[in-house]
């Protein structure tokens, strides 16, 4: 199986529905934001205080591209995917879940962005990021799971369901490829 990579604004959870579905698979699991803070020796709000967004983008950048894994689900900042680079880099390695919530559900959830290392450019608010970011995760998403109204239980069930799925899509595929005749039900 390859990676699992996953994608989606801050406070969707990529990290803590990451680290559960990587366990539930038997897999490895990745934060490349701390891999980031790790090659950096400081947080992220402080590189992106010393270097600025595009000092930040480019280190976020160099970082994801070099991740180097097989079977593992990986864990990148929400701005990974202003990355060309590191997205081409992921959808080659693996399938990318975007993990989806409404403006509404991830307001709740964080109170201070600039707190969570979130990159805003002057003058730009959270909800303007939000509407910025979204046409780039659907763009990136191979599986796409809404988390609307789920307890997080949920939202790693669905996510398990939807890889489940498309793996067996992928598996007929191949067969049909290799001209085998398919199952009937």
């Amino acid at each position: 199986m390859k990676n699992l990579i996953f994608i989606g604004m801050p406070a969707v959870g990529k990290s803590t529905v990451g680290v559960v579905v990587a366990k539930r698979l038997g897999m490895e699991f990745i934060d490349t934001d701390l891999l980031i803070q790790k090659q950096e020796g400081r947080l992220l709000r402080e590189i992106i205080a010393d270097v600025g967004e595009d000092g930040f983008l480019a280190i976020e950048n160099q970082v994801n591209c070099q991740v180097n894994a097989e079977r593992a689900v990986i864990s990148p900042g929400g701005s990974v995917v202003y990355c060309e680079e590191a997205m081409k880099h992921f959808k080659e390695i693996g399938t990318v879940v975007y993990l989806k919530a409404s403006y509404q559900t991830i307001k709740k959830r964080i109170r201070n962005p600039k707190k969570r290392g979130v990159v805003l450019r002057e003058g730009q608010t959270f909800r303007n990021l939000y509407d910025e970011r979204v046409p780039y995760f659907e763009k990136y998403a191979d599986i796409t799971v809404c988390e609307d109204g789920c307890r997080i239980e949920e939202t790693i069930e669905n996510v398990l369901n939807a890889v489940k799925k498309r793996r067996k899509k992928r598996r007929k595929r191949k067969k049909l490829d290799k001209g085998a005749p398919p199952k009937l039900k």
